[in-house]
């Protein structure tokens, strides 16, 4: 309720993730997303396997899912009908392949002007844009394949798909500006958020760093940077890890207090940040003999303590236990959409506002749960819905 998105009606055209992560993010701001799939092949991420049907339970949650095949002229027939009273329309389809089905933004623009029409893709029109995109294809090509991971092993992929949720991020964005925009000009408009681009706004401080300087920004030490030093990763007694990031000379004089060495602030090769990062590797090793000796919760809490920047390496298990998302409620549970249908918990929207409350998340949708409703609620009778199931079209 007063949700800024209460009032808009998005039709999802998407699988895997960029795209249905574009349309969660307008749900968790209130608007009514339906997830169309085709009948018989659905979503790709819809399966069983424990990796690809975790993925769709959290970006297809808070959404409904109808079935229609937009091959059959009476299946398309009703997704133009939904188009046509809709506010926006999001798609991750492959090149060519909307304008193949008809079901472009020049032909849907005829049937809505104001619908806001926006397509998840690899590339931006240009040199690229009929080549396949993964997200590692967009990491690996923005740059950030090549600053990630330690010097002396190869480029590392991100442990999430960040290239495909980048996309989606600018995305959603660019919608809530475009019905921004419609509401002063009465006009829809056509979005394209590509991953790669999205990529390169997303490493653009590197990118800008090689323009001004004329050399490749080199891998940042796995956890670490190459402003400040020390900061990156130490292994503790017990053999876990934490990050450790000192970024003022007071959190460096605090972490050797902290940890009980008071002296290495004043070593003549550790005094200055300059200092330091010059003899990074020297210090990196003189730290790790002093983490040596305390458990990673004794670390963490002497330096929080004295308000030195520092974290646990936490697992993502240790994560869905995590006691500050506990306090806030940062998870909801839903009812997984596949398998045993087991409960789960998943991320809410981290947003908060003075305005609303944060969307309590509901179900994926099943494959075709809410066709009927939908159809239903266009003026479809009982008969012609039967008919349409009947030769496949739903």
């Amino acid at each position: 309720m007063n949700r800024p998105l209460s009032d808009v009606t998005v039709i999802e055209l998407t699988h895997i993730i960029a795209g249905p992560f574009t349309s969660l993010l307008l749900a968790d701001l209130g608007a009514d997303v339906i997830k169309i799939e085709h009948p018989e092949h659905a979503d790709v991420f819809r399966d069983d396997s424990n990796d690809s049907s975790s993925w769709f339970n959290y970006v297809n949650r808070n959404k409904r899912g109808i079935t229609l095949d937009l091959k059959d002229d009476e299946g398309r027939e009703a997704f133009e009908k939904l188009a046509s009273e809709a506010d926006v329309v999001v798609e991750n389809f492959g090149p060519g392949a909307v304008e193949r089905l008809g079901i472009d933004y020049d032909s849907l623009k005829t049937l809505n002007p104001e619908l806001i029409y926006c397509s998840i893709k690899g590339f931006s029109e240009g040199p690229y844009e009929d080549q396949p995109a993964l997200d590692p294809v967009a990491e690996a090509l923005s740059g950030l394949m090549s600053t990630t991971g330690y010097p002396d092993m190869p480029p590392a992929r991100c442990g999430t798909s960040v290239a495909d949720m980048a996309a989606s991020m600018y995305g959603a964005l660019a919608v809530v500006g475009a019905i921004r925009q419609r509401d002063q000009t009465g006009e829809g408009q056509h979005i394209t958020s590509p991953m790669f681009e999205a990529m390169v706004g997303l490493n653009g401080g590197n990118i800008t760093y090689s323009d001004a300087f004329g050399k490749p920004r080199a891998k940042y030490h796995g956890g670490g940077q190459g402003q400040w030093a020390p900061y990156g990763v130490f292994q503790s007694e017990d053999d876990e890890w934490v990050f450790v990031g000192p970024s003022s000379e007071g959190h460096w004089v605090s972490l050797c207090e902290a940890m009980d060495v008071p002296e290495l602030a004043e070593k003549a090769q550790f005094k200055t940040r300059a200092d330091r990062r010059q003899n990074r590797d020297a210090l990196d090793e003189t730290l790790q003999t002093v983490f040596d000796e305390y458990s990673k919760d004794e670390i963490v809490e002497r330096l929080q303590a004295e308000g030195v920047p520092c974290a646990p390496i936490n697992d993502t298990l240790e994560v869905s236990q995590d006691p500050h998302l506990e306090a806030i409620g940062g998870l909801g549970e839903v009812t997984a959409a596949q398998g045993d249908r087991r409960t789960v918990r998943v991320p809410k929207s981290p947003v908060r506002s003075t305005a609303y409350e944060p969307l309590e998340p509901t179900d994926p949708p099943l494959q075709g749960e809410d066709t009927e409703a939908v159809l239903e609620s266009m003026g479809y009778t009982e008969e012609t819905i039967e008919a349409l199931r009947e030769r496949g079209a739903i």
